[in-house]
């Protein structure tokens, strides 16, 4: 009997993509209160990160200088309140985008490997990955002494970098990439569509939706769910 041939893998972009809004902002947004800090405290250090997506200022930096945020913080601490921010964000309704979340569980069920890939970081990303029954999460991975956030950033899954470990993942699996799937809304998550046979954009961004109607890939609208 010949071995069975590897499962082809569908890749899904997770902020704004999978779900309707940035989950580092959200989940930041969340923890300031969390842990304690006055309004005022939360204001500050708020618009301070905000002030991280400014044109001009790589986002790969943005990325790094976003995450020092966590420095000094145990790692289990800030998972706790990932999964209390998962919880709290479910009730509220709307987190994910249905179709979305219905795409990628219609590839688990057809026997796919379904992989998340974010610049987000596992506090935020395991609750949902969890949820949604996706098989694997590609993020970036934060530094770490003695169980305790050190404000380093050892890899960022920013830009081109979500192409590069789908790629590895990929060749490690020996999974033909015109058999795989990938989903993302901005214009970053391009070399990660490129790379895949079968692309999807998701949302109503401009350029996204023209690279669909140039290619002939498929649009979903992304629907938040109730």
């Amino acid at each position: 009997m010949s071995p069975a041939p590897p499962r082809a893998l569908a890749f899904f972009d997770v902020d704004e993509t999978l779900i309707t809004l940035k989950s580092m902002f959200a989940f930041y947004d969340y923890f300031l209160a969390a842990v304690g800090h006055s309004e005022a405290e939360q204001d500050r250090l708020r618009d301070q990160a905000q002030a991280l997506l400014t044109p001009g200022l790589p986002r790969k930096e943005g990325n790094r200088l976003f995450y020092r945020r966590f420095a000094g913080y145990a790692t289990e601490e800030v998972a706790e309140h990932g999964q209390a921010w998962f919880e709290k964000r479910m009730a509220a309704g709307g987190l994910f985008h249905g179709d979305v979340l219905a795409a990628l569980r219609r590839h688990r069920a057809d026997g796919l490997n379904t992989v998340l890939v974010s610049g987000s970081f596992t506090a935020c990303l395991d609750p949902i990955a969890e949820y949604a029954g996706a098989d694997a999460v590609l993020c970036t991975r934060l530094e770490e002494r003695e169980g305790v956030y050190t404000g380093g950033v050892l890899h960022s899954m920013i830009g081109d970098g979500k192409a590069e470990a789908a790629r590895s993942l990929i060749a490690e699996l020996g999974v033909p990439s015109a058999d795989c799937h990938a989903y993302g809304d901005h214009t970053s998550d391009l070399d990660l569509l490129r790379l895949v046979g079968h692309p999807v954009v998701v949302g109503d961004q401009a350029e996204m939706r023209a690279e669909a109607a140039a290619h002939g890939w498929p649009v979903l609208e992304g629907v938040p769910a109730s």
